[in-house]
């Protein structure tokens, strides 16, 4: 399994990023995946997990309405629009297979003025 995630970098409060993660090494499109954070001196935390095909996509109260994850599965890919950022959402941000335990290297996301 390996989990690619892209698209942080710095950003205003109020402002939008959109995060990628690109999986192989396993059949992507059978399983959900989750997006987690982990602020500096923090727990790692769920942020959302994608599901598959017909099911429902669940977020953590703390992003519900600002963020949104969607997938493609041909291109084996995890998305998390991420709107109307605030400082407390600065992280680095992972991708994970939801029943799996492998992680990507993550993408760091800075939300500051």
């Amino acid at each position: 399994v390996q989990l690619v995630e892209s698209g942080g970098g710095l950003v205003q409060p109020g402002g939008s990023l959109r995060l990628s993660c690109t999986a192989s090494g396993f059949t992507f499109s059978k399983y959900d995946m989750s997006w987690y954070r982990q602020a500096p001196g923090k727990e790692r935390e769920l942020v959302a997990t994608i599901a598959t095909i017909g099911r429902i996509t669940e977020y953590a109260d703390s992003v519900k309405g600002r963020f949104t994850g969607s997938r493609d599965n041909a291109k084996n890919t995890v998305y998390l629009q991420m709107n109307s950022l605030k400082p407390e959402d600065t992280a680095v941000y992972y991708c994970k297979v939801r029943t799996m335990d492998s992680w990507g290297q993550g993408t760091r996301v800075t939300v500051s003025s």
